[in-house]
Protein backbone atom coordinates (compact mmCIF):
# COMPACT_ATOMS: atom_id res chain seq x y z
CA UNK A 1 0.00 0.00 0.00
CA UNK A 2 1.22 3.64 -0.93
CA UNK A 3 2.07 5.54 1.97
CA UNK A 4 2.46 9.02 2.80
CA UNK A 5 5.73 11.63 1.41
CA UNK A 6 8.32 12.28 3.70
CA UNK A 7 6.27 16.00 3.78
CA UNK A 8 2.85 14.22 4.57
CA UNK A 9 4.58 12.19 7.62
CA UNK A 10 6.12 14.99 9.19
CA UNK A 11 2.88 16.80 9.19
CA UNK A 12 1.15 14.08 10.51
CA UNK A 13 3.59 13.99 13.25
CA UNK A 14 3.09 17.54 14.00
CA UNK A 15 -0.38 17.17 14.42
CA UNK A 16 -0.17 13.93 16.93
CA UNK A 17 2.53 16.32 18.72
CA UNK A 18 -0.63 19.11 18.45
CA UNK A 19 -2.92 16.90 19.87
CA UNK A 20 -0.78 15.21 22.22
CA UNK A 21 -0.03 19.16 23.89
CA UNK A 22 -3.89 19.33 24.37
CA UNK A 23 -3.89 15.93 26.61
CA UNK A 24 -1.26 16.84 28.63
CA UNK A 25 -2.73 20.49 29.57
CA UNK A 26 -5.43 18.07 31.22
CA UNK A 27 -3.58 15.68 33.31
CA UNK A 28 -4.20 15.88 36.75
CA UNK A 29 -0.49 16.03 38.19
CA UNK A 30 -0.27 19.33 36.31
CA UNK A 31 -3.70 20.86 37.14
CA UNK A 32 -5.03 19.50 40.50
CA UNK A 33 -2.56 20.33 43.39
CA UNK A 34 -3.33 24.12 43.01
CA UNK A 35 -7.26 23.37 43.76
CA UNK A 36 -6.43 20.77 46.68
CA UNK A 37 -7.59 22.10 49.71
CA UNK A 38 -6.58 22.05 53.37
CA UNK A 39 -7.45 18.31 55.18
CA UNK A 40 -10.00 19.15 58.25
CA UNK A 41 -8.86 19.31 61.39
CA UNK A 42 -10.83 17.03 63.27
CA UNK A 43 -13.37 15.24 61.06
CA UNK A 44 -12.77 12.99 58.05
CA UNK A 45 -11.64 13.44 54.50
CA UNK A 46 -14.20 11.55 52.15
CA UNK A 47 -12.64 11.15 48.25
CA UNK A 48 -15.35 11.11 46.04
CA UNK A 49 -14.11 10.53 42.47
CA UNK A 50 -16.09 9.48 39.19
CA UNK A 51 -15.36 9.69 35.24
CA UNK A 52 -12.84 9.29 32.84
CA UNK A 53 -10.48 10.98 34.83
CA UNK A 54 -11.48 9.40 38.37
CA UNK A 55 -8.30 7.02 38.48
CA UNK A 56 -5.67 9.85 38.03
CA UNK A 57 -7.72 12.47 40.01
CA UNK A 58 -8.07 10.26 43.10
CA UNK A 59 -4.33 8.55 42.95
CA UNK A 60 -3.09 12.06 43.10
CA UNK A 61 -5.15 13.25 45.72
CA UNK A 62 -4.73 10.53 47.82
CA UNK A 63 -1.28 10.34 48.00
CA UNK A 64 -0.99 14.40 48.62
CA UNK A 65 -2.78 13.73 51.76
CA UNK A 66 -0.93 10.62 53.14
CA UNK A 67 2.21 12.12 51.91
CA UNK A 68 1.44 15.48 53.73
CA UNK A 69 0.91 13.47 56.98
CA UNK A 70 -2.75 12.90 57.08
CA UNK A 71 -3.89 10.22 59.34
CA UNK A 72 -5.22 7.32 57.19
CA UNK A 73 -7.74 6.09 59.92
CA UNK A 74 -9.50 9.89 58.73
CA UNK A 75 -9.05 9.13 54.87
CA UNK A 76 -11.62 7.21 53.06
CA UNK A 77 -13.76 7.37 50.15
CA UNK A 78 -14.18 5.49 46.61
CA UNK A 79 -13.82 5.95 43.11
CA UNK A 80 -14.84 4.88 39.80
CA UNK A 81 -14.06 4.93 36.40
CA UNK A 82 -14.64 3.78 32.66
CA UNK A 83 -13.02 0.29 32.25
CA UNK A 84 -9.63 0.38 31.34
CA UNK A 85 -8.78 3.86 32.81
CA UNK A 86 -8.44 3.05 36.82
CA UNK A 87 -5.10 3.90 38.08
CA UNK A 88 -3.42 2.18 41.39
CA UNK A 89 -3.98 3.74 44.48
CA UNK A 90 -2.74 3.45 48.30
CA UNK A 91 -5.92 3.20 50.21
CA UNK A 92 -8.89 4.55 48.04
CA UNK A 93 -10.87 1.91 46.63
CA UNK A 94 -10.78 2.11 42.62
CA UNK A 95 -13.33 -0.09 40.65
CA UNK A 96 -14.28 0.22 37.45
CA UNK A 97 -17.68 1.15 35.46
CA UNK A 98 -18.95 0.88 32.04
CA UNK A 99 -19.25 3.75 30.01
CA UNK A 100 -21.27 5.17 28.09
CA UNK A 101 -23.72 2.41 28.89
CA UNK A 102 -23.60 1.99 32.64
CA UNK A 103 -23.37 -1.52 34.09
CA UNK A 104 -23.92 -3.19 37.74
CA UNK A 105 -20.43 -1.37 38.60
CA UNK A 106 -22.06 1.86 37.90
CA UNK A 107 -24.68 0.94 40.05
CA UNK A 108 -22.51 -0.24 42.63
CA UNK A 109 -20.41 2.75 43.02
CA UNK A 110 -23.33 5.60 42.86
CA UNK A 111 -24.71 3.50 45.85
CA UNK A 112 -21.10 3.39 48.00
CA UNK A 113 -21.17 7.15 46.58
CA UNK A 114 -24.11 7.88 48.63
CA UNK A 115 -23.62 5.81 51.49
CA UNK A 116 -20.78 7.59 52.46
CA UNK A 117 -21.41 10.80 51.54
CA UNK A 118 -24.39 10.33 53.95
CA UNK A 119 -22.40 9.21 56.54
CA UNK A 120 -20.39 12.88 56.67
CA UNK A 121 -20.88 15.09 59.32
CA UNK A 122 -20.39 18.55 59.94
CA UNK A 123 -16.59 17.86 61.00
CA UNK A 124 -16.19 16.31 57.66
CA UNK A 125 -14.85 17.23 54.11
CA UNK A 126 -16.43 15.46 51.13
CA UNK A 127 -13.65 16.38 48.40
CA UNK A 128 -15.67 15.37 45.18
CA UNK A 129 -13.29 14.88 41.96
CA UNK A 130 -15.39 15.12 39.05
CA UNK A 131 -14.60 14.37 34.86
CA UNK A 132 -16.24 13.46 31.72
CA UNK A 133 -17.95 9.63 31.67
CA UNK A 134 -18.75 10.56 35.21
CA UNK A 135 -22.81 10.19 34.11
CA UNK A 136 -22.80 6.26 33.12
CA UNK A 137 -20.04 5.39 36.08
CA UNK A 138 -22.58 6.68 38.93
CA UNK A 139 -25.76 5.27 38.07
CA UNK A 140 -28.82 5.59 40.80
CA UNK A 141 -32.11 4.71 39.03
CA UNK A 142 -34.85 6.12 40.33
CA UNK A 143 -37.98 4.77 41.60
CA UNK A 144 -38.76 1.48 39.84
CA UNK A 145 -35.81 1.78 37.29
CA UNK A 146 -34.24 -1.32 36.83
CA UNK A 147 -30.35 -1.59 35.35
CA UNK A 148 -31.82 -2.55 32.26
CA UNK A 149 -34.20 0.05 31.93
CA UNK A 150 -31.65 2.35 32.33
CA UNK A 151 -28.82 1.27 29.77
CA UNK A 152 -32.30 1.04 27.53
CA UNK A 153 -32.63 5.20 28.24
CA UNK A 154 -28.81 5.39 27.76
CA UNK A 155 -29.07 3.55 23.98
CA UNK A 156 -31.33 5.72 23.33
CA UNK A 157 -30.11 9.00 24.22
CA UNK A 158 -26.90 8.32 22.18
CA UNK A 159 -28.77 7.19 19.13
CA UNK A 160 -30.81 9.96 19.34
CA UNK A 161 -28.12 12.71 18.04
CA UNK A 162 -29.19 14.52 21.07
CA UNK A 163 -26.09 17.00 22.33
CA UNK A 164 -24.76 15.68 25.98
CA UNK A 165 -26.36 18.76 28.00
CA UNK A 166 -29.83 17.82 26.70
CA UNK A 167 -29.31 13.70 27.01
CA UNK A 168 -27.88 15.23 30.56
CA UNK A 169 -31.53 16.92 31.42
CA UNK A 170 -33.33 13.62 30.81
CA UNK A 171 -30.86 11.51 32.97
CA UNK A 172 -30.77 13.64 35.84
CA UNK A 173 -34.82 13.35 36.65
CA UNK A 174 -34.18 9.69 36.71
CA UNK A 175 -31.38 9.70 39.09
CA UNK A 176 -30.59 9.36 42.66
CA UNK A 177 -27.52 11.11 42.69
CA UNK A 178 -27.03 13.27 39.30
CA UNK A 179 -28.66 16.84 39.68
CA UNK A 180 -27.12 18.16 42.53
CA UNK A 181 -28.88 14.68 44.99
CA UNK A 182 -25.33 13.99 45.70
CA UNK A 183 -25.06 17.03 48.15
CA UNK A 184 -28.12 16.70 49.72
CA UNK A 185 -26.82 13.51 50.47
CA UNK A 186 -23.31 15.20 51.96
CA UNK A 187 -24.92 17.89 54.10
CA UNK A 188 -23.97 19.84 56.29
CA UNK A 189 -20.30 18.66 55.98
CA UNK A 190 -18.33 20.77 53.80
CA UNK A 191 -18.59 19.69 50.09
CA UNK A 192 -15.72 20.77 47.45
CA UNK A 193 -16.04 19.87 43.69
CA UNK A 194 -13.24 19.67 41.82
CA UNK A 195 -13.88 19.20 38.62
CA UNK A 196 -12.41 18.33 34.98
CA UNK A 197 -14.67 20.22 31.84
CA UNK A 198 -15.46 18.07 29.43
CA UNK A 199 -18.46 20.03 28.16
CA UNK A 200 -19.29 23.20 25.94
CA UNK A 201 -19.28 26.41 28.39
CA UNK A 202 -17.70 24.30 31.01
CA UNK A 203 -21.35 24.26 32.56
CA UNK A 204 -21.02 22.69 36.06
CA UNK A 205 -24.59 21.01 35.82
CA UNK A 206 -23.41 18.97 32.44
CA UNK A 207 -20.34 17.82 33.69
CA UNK A 208 -20.68 14.25 34.70
CA UNK A 209 -24.56 15.32 35.07
CA UNK A 210 -24.00 18.00 38.17
CA UNK A 211 -24.19 15.43 41.01
CA UNK A 212 -22.72 18.32 43.46
CA UNK A 213 -24.50 21.66 41.97
CA UNK A 214 -28.38 22.48 41.55
CA UNK A 215 -29.87 22.10 38.57
CA UNK A 216 -31.69 24.44 37.16
CA UNK A 217 -33.63 22.84 34.07
CA UNK A 218 -37.13 21.92 34.39
CA UNK A 219 -39.02 19.02 33.60
CA UNK A 220 -40.98 20.16 30.83
CA UNK A 221 -37.38 20.51 29.70
CA UNK A 222 -36.76 16.77 30.13
CA UNK A 223 -40.25 15.91 28.20
CA UNK A 224 -39.44 18.34 25.66
CA UNK A 225 -36.15 16.86 24.58
CA UNK A 226 -38.37 13.34 24.60
CA UNK A 227 -40.81 14.57 22.53
CA UNK A 228 -37.86 16.13 19.99
CA UNK A 229 -36.07 13.42 19.70
CA UNK A 230 -38.97 10.87 19.38
CA UNK A 231 -37.39 9.07 22.38
CA UNK A 232 -39.03 5.50 23.08
CA UNK A 233 -38.23 5.35 26.48
CA UNK A 234 -39.17 2.60 29.06
CA UNK A 235 -42.69 2.87 31.11
CA UNK A 236 -40.65 3.12 34.38
CA UNK A 237 -38.88 6.36 32.81
CA UNK A 238 -42.06 7.96 31.32
CA UNK A 239 -43.77 7.40 34.68
CA UNK A 240 -40.89 9.38 36.36
CA UNK A 241 -40.70 12.26 33.80
CA UNK A 242 -44.66 11.93 34.65
CA UNK A 243 -44.22 12.69 38.17
CA UNK A 244 -43.19 16.08 39.55
CA UNK A 245 -41.66 14.39 42.41
CA UNK A 246 -38.80 13.36 40.25
CA UNK A 247 -37.61 17.49 40.20
CA UNK A 248 -34.26 18.41 41.20
CA UNK A 249 -33.25 20.58 43.61
CA UNK A 250 -32.73 24.16 42.81
CA UNK A 251 -30.22 27.07 43.68
CA UNK A 252 -32.08 27.96 46.60
CA UNK A 253 -31.66 24.84 48.66
CA UNK A 254 -30.14 25.07 52.15
CA UNK A 255 -27.64 21.76 50.58
CA UNK A 256 -25.66 23.96 48.79
CA UNK A 257 -25.16 26.33 51.20
CA UNK A 258 -21.97 24.93 53.01
CA UNK A 259 -21.10 23.76 48.74
CA UNK A 260 -18.16 24.80 46.27
CA UNK A 261 -17.31 24.14 42.81
CA UNK A 262 -14.22 24.79 41.09
CA UNK A 263 -13.40 23.58 36.86
CA UNK A 264 -9.33 22.75 37.28
CA UNK A 265 -9.15 22.02 33.33
CA UNK A 266 -11.31 22.44 30.45
CA UNK A 267 -11.92 22.23 26.96
CA UNK A 268 -10.42 25.82 26.27
CA UNK A 269 -7.07 25.08 27.96
CA UNK A 270 -6.44 22.07 25.66
CA UNK A 271 -7.25 23.94 22.91
CA UNK A 272 -4.47 26.86 24.15
CA UNK A 273 -1.91 24.19 24.87
CA UNK A 274 -2.89 22.92 20.80
CA UNK A 275 -2.67 26.55 19.92
CA UNK A 276 0.68 27.13 21.16
CA UNK A 277 2.34 23.56 20.15
CA UNK A 278 0.98 24.76 16.50
CA UNK A 279 2.53 27.80 16.63
CA UNK A 280 5.93 26.33 17.81
CA UNK A 281 5.87 24.91 14.78
CA UNK A 282 5.72 27.55 12.80
CA UNK A 283 2.25 27.60 11.51
CA UNK A 284 -0.47 30.50 11.44
CA UNK A 285 -3.28 29.85 13.96
CA UNK A 286 -7.34 29.77 13.04
CA UNK A 287 -8.70 29.39 16.55
CA UNK A 288 -12.66 28.03 15.78
CA UNK A 289 -12.43 27.59 19.79
CA UNK A 290 -13.38 24.69 21.99
CA UNK A 291 -17.08 24.38 22.46
CA UNK A 292 -18.18 23.62 18.53
CA UNK A 293 -20.97 21.76 18.34
CA UNK A 294 -23.20 20.12 15.54
CA UNK A 295 -23.34 16.86 13.25
CA UNK A 296 -19.95 15.85 12.60
CA UNK A 297 -20.12 15.48 8.34
CA UNK A 298 -21.86 18.93 8.45
CA UNK A 299 -18.74 20.69 10.57
CA UNK A 300 -16.58 18.53 8.59
CA UNK A 301 -17.85 19.81 5.28
CA UNK A 302 -17.40 23.68 6.76
CA UNK A 303 -14.08 22.84 7.88
CA UNK A 304 -12.88 22.01 4.28
CA UNK A 305 -13.82 24.63 2.43
CA UNK A 306 -12.21 26.79 5.28
CA UNK A 307 -9.21 24.73 4.41
CA UNK A 308 -9.59 25.26 1.07
CA UNK A 309 -9.88 29.25 1.39
CA UNK A 310 -6.72 29.27 3.79
CA UNK A 311 -4.41 27.53 0.78
CA UNK A 312 -5.78 29.77 -1.67
CA UNK A 313 -4.48 32.60 0.45
CA UNK A 314 -1.08 30.81 0.79
CA UNK A 315 -1.04 30.51 4.73
CA UNK A 316 0.52 27.87 5.93
CA UNK A 317 -1.93 27.72 8.72
CA UNK A 318 -3.32 25.25 11.66
CA UNK A 319 -6.94 25.20 12.05
CA UNK A 320 -8.09 23.99 15.63
CA UNK A 321 -11.58 23.66 17.01
CA UNK A 322 -12.17 21.46 19.88
CA UNK A 323 -16.01 20.87 21.53
CA UNK A 324 -18.29 17.71 21.09
CA UNK A 325 -19.79 16.62 17.88
CA UNK A 326 -22.61 14.52 17.80
CA UNK A 327 -23.26 11.34 14.88
CA UNK A 328 -26.94 10.63 14.22
CA UNK A 329 -26.92 6.48 13.60
CA UNK A 330 -28.04 5.37 10.44
CA UNK A 331 -26.27 2.97 9.60
CA UNK A 332 -25.05 -0.46 11.42
CA UNK A 333 -21.34 0.28 11.49
CA UNK A 334 -18.38 1.40 14.49
CA UNK A 335 -17.74 4.55 14.57
CA UNK A 336 -17.79 7.65 16.79
CA UNK A 337 -18.21 11.48 16.14
CA UNK A 338 -14.25 12.29 15.19
CA UNK A 339 -13.86 9.24 13.10
CA UNK A 340 -16.94 10.30 11.05
CA UNK A 341 -15.80 13.71 11.00
CA UNK A 342 -12.18 12.62 9.62
CA UNK A 343 -14.16 10.20 7.22
CA UNK A 344 -16.33 13.43 6.17
CA UNK A 345 -13.29 15.57 5.58
CA UNK A 346 -11.50 13.07 3.70
CA UNK A 347 -14.49 13.04 1.36
CA UNK A 348 -15.10 16.77 1.41
CA UNK A 349 -11.12 17.34 0.51
CA UNK A 350 -11.59 14.72 -2.39
CA UNK A 351 -7.42 14.32 -1.75
CA UNK A 352 -6.47 18.26 -1.94
CA UNK A 353 -2.87 18.14 -1.67
CA UNK A 354 -0.96 20.06 0.92
CA UNK A 355 -3.76 19.48 3.48
CA UNK A 356 -3.86 16.66 6.46
CA UNK A 357 -6.10 16.52 9.71
CA UNK A 358 -6.57 14.54 12.92
CA UNK A 359 -9.61 14.56 14.88
CA UNK A 360 -8.97 13.19 18.62
CA UNK A 361 -11.02 12.49 21.75
CA UNK A 362 -8.55 13.90 25.10
CA UNK A 363 -10.14 10.82 26.44
CA UNK A 364 -8.37 8.28 24.47
CA UNK A 365 -11.50 6.35 23.05
CA UNK A 366 -13.92 7.75 20.60
CA UNK A 367 -17.49 6.57 20.95
CA UNK A 368 -17.07 2.83 19.67
CA UNK A 369 -18.07 -0.51 21.72
CA UNK A 370 -17.22 0.78 24.58
CA UNK A 371 -14.07 -0.76 24.95
CA UNK A 372 -11.24 1.22 26.49
CA UNK A 373 -9.18 -0.18 23.54
CA UNK A 374 -11.35 1.80 20.77
CA UNK A 375 -9.68 4.20 18.98
CA UNK A 376 -9.07 7.82 20.00
CA UNK A 377 -9.96 9.38 16.31
CA UNK A 378 -8.04 9.61 12.72
CA UNK A 379 -5.90 10.98 10.64
CA UNK A 380 -6.61 12.13 7.00
CA UNK A 381 -4.02 13.16 4.59
CA UNK A 382 -4.54 13.68 0.05
CA UNK A 383 -3.42 9.85 -0.62
CA UNK A 384 -6.58 8.83 2.14
CA UNK A 385 -8.52 8.31 -0.65
CA UNK A 386 -6.31 7.02 -3.60
CA UNK A 387 -5.33 4.31 -0.89
CA UNK A 388 -8.93 3.17 0.17
CA UNK A 389 -9.64 3.00 -3.74
CA UNK A 390 -6.51 0.33 -3.90
CA UNK A 391 -8.36 -1.54 -1.45
CA UNK A 392 -11.78 -1.78 -2.90
CA UNK A 393 -12.91 0.60 0.02
CA UNK A 394 -15.96 3.35 -1.41
CA UNK A 395 -15.60 6.49 1.45
CA UNK A 396 -19.36 7.24 0.87
CA UNK A 397 -21.19 3.77 1.48
CA UNK A 398 -18.40 3.30 4.78
CA UNK A 399 -19.94 6.75 5.54
CA UNK A 400 -23.55 6.43 5.07
CA UNK A 401 -22.92 2.99 7.47
CA UNK A 402 -21.55 5.21 10.20
CA UNK A 403 -18.65 2.48 9.93
CA UNK A 404 -15.62 5.21 10.21
CA UNK A 405 -13.66 2.58 12.45
CA UNK A 406 -14.16 0.16 9.56
CA UNK A 407 -12.96 2.25 7.09
CA UNK A 408 -9.71 3.45 9.24
CA UNK A 409 -8.78 0.07 10.69
CA UNK A 410 -8.41 -0.85 7.11
CA UNK A 411 -6.01 1.99 6.00
CA UNK A 412 -4.13 1.91 9.44
CA UNK A 413 -4.89 5.65 10.03
CA UNK A 414 -6.80 4.90 13.57
CA UNK A 415 -5.31 7.38 16.15
CA UNK A 416 -4.64 5.27 19.11
CA UNK A 417 -2.94 6.68 22.28
CA UNK A 418 -4.68 4.17 24.47
CA UNK A 419 -7.02 5.49 28.00
CA UNK A 420 -5.19 9.15 28.95
CA UNK A 421 -6.78 9.29 32.12
CA UNK A 422 -8.19 12.90 31.50
CA UNK A 423 -10.66 14.21 29.53
CA UNK A 424 -11.17 17.63 28.08
CA UNK A 425 -13.15 16.60 24.84
CA UNK A 426 -12.43 16.53 21.29
CA UNK A 427 -9.58 18.13 20.08
CA UNK A 428 -9.21 18.79 16.01
CA UNK A 429 -6.44 19.76 13.92
CA UNK A 430 -5.84 20.19 10.16
CA UNK A 431 -2.86 21.12 8.72
CA UNK A 432 -2.24 23.36 5.51
CA UNK A 433 0.83 23.65 3.70
CA UNK A 434 0.33 25.43 0.28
Amino acid sequence: MQRPSDDLARMRATARTIFDAAVARAQPAGCLPAHLPVAPETGRLILLAAGKAAGSMIAFAEAHYLDSGFPAQRLTGHAVARHGYEARTRQIPMVAAGHPVPDQGSIDSASRALELAASATADDLVLVLLSGGGSANWVAPAGTLTLAEKQAVNKALLRSGAPIGEMNIVRKRLSRIKGGRLALAAAPARLLTLAISDVPGDEPTAIASGPTVPDPTTMADARAIVARYKLDLPDAARVLLDDEASETPKPSHPAFANSEFHIIARPADGIAAARAAAEAAGYAVHDLGADLEGEARDVAAAHAELARELKRRGRRAAVLSGGELTVTLRGQGRGGPNQEYALALAIALAGEPGIIALSGDTDGTDGGGGEATDPAGAVIDPGTLTRAGGLGLVPAQYLADNDSTGFFEALGDLLQPGPTLTNINDCRVILIEP
